[in-house]
């Protein structure tokens, strides 16, 4: 059994750390409010943009576009976006094997990471990562969304990567928080309907002005950049879901431990007390006799 000092010293030591778990909490709490506010007034419109660009190129007709076709190149580019600090518990992990348990193939994959802890996973696990913008997530705003468009469409456009992808985790409330990777290159136009199923059923072509090849020059990279600050302030919203959830976790788990060395330490007390007046016993009857 471990002693009285030990115990007293290992209860202090949690009591310290729970302290600093409160803290973080409660952080965390502050930030989810503004966070949370933020993605819930934008998330309609971001859905409506998705929905709208691939009604639109639902209704299209065949039109040859290099935003509407896949690339020759095998390669694909994927903006990953977690987070820089740990503390979350699985946020981060959850992303990286998404990413790593898709149909992407790791040697065909060019990483844009935003988030530090996402880039030193990937990084890790043997992923090329080709652009890291982690200081994007402390405070996003739509210029930085629109950055990383123009450079991963430098890419699309050059021939050097055939799709682009979204890995990001989306917000649905305080406590669920979903990875989720989508396809933004080329856009297919697959719509879905209130059963899940994929449909593409065209009743009206879409009429263009001007010409399509120009309209799909202007409309698709604003299209990218909203889906891509759409994920970004989801992100940031799950992120500190998650670390209030773990905290919060931690806080618990902190209180017990310490419940736990209370009694133990009772007991060691206990135990020394009946020891110590034991030996008082033994010594009066040693004198006595």
């Amino acid at each position: 059994m471990a002693s009285m000092r030990d115990i007293k010293r290992r209860k202090v030591s949690i009591q310290s750390t729970q302290q600093i778990t409160k803290a973080m909490k409660l952080v965390s709490t502050v930030k989810l409010q503004r966070a949370k506010t933020r993605a819930e007034r934008s998330k309609a419109y971001f859905n409506c943009m998705y929905e709208t660009i691939q009604g639109i190129i639902a209704r299209t007709g065949h039109v040859e576009h290099p935003y509407l076709v896949k690339g020759d190149s095998d390669r694909k580019a994927v903006v990953v976006i977690t987070s820089n600090r740990g503390l979350a518990g699985g946020y981060n992990s959850n992303i990286v094997k998404l990413v790593a348990g898709s149909e992407l193939k790791k040697e065909q994959v060019d990483v844009y990471a935003v988030g530090k802890k996402g880039r030193d996973l990937l990084k890790r696990r043997g992923y090329n990562v080709k652009a890291d913008h982690s200081e994007v997530i402390n405070e996003p705003l739509y210029k930085d969304a629109m950055e990383i468009t123009e450079e991963v469409l430098s890419s699309y456009k050059a021939g050097e990567v055939g799709e682009v992808w979204l890995a990001y985790t989306g917000f649905k409330n305080t406590v669920s928080h979903i990875p989720t990777l989508i396809k933004l290159l080329p856009v297919d136009g697959k719509l879905s309907g209130d059963d899940g199923e994929e449909h593409k059923t065209v009743t009206t072509l879409m009429n263009y002005e001007p010409e399509e090849s120009e309209a799909l020059e202007l409309i698709i990279p604003k299209y990218v950049s909203s889906l891509i600050y759409g994920a970004l302030i989801e992100a940031v919203a799950s992120e500190n879901g998650a670390r209030m959830q773990a905290m919060d976790s931690a806080t618990s788990n902190a209180e017990e431990m310490i419940g736990t060395l209370e009694l133990q330490y009772n007991r060691a007390r206990q135990g020394h007390i009946t020891q110590e007046l034991t030996e008082i016993i033994g010594g009066a009857e040693a004198l006595s006799s």
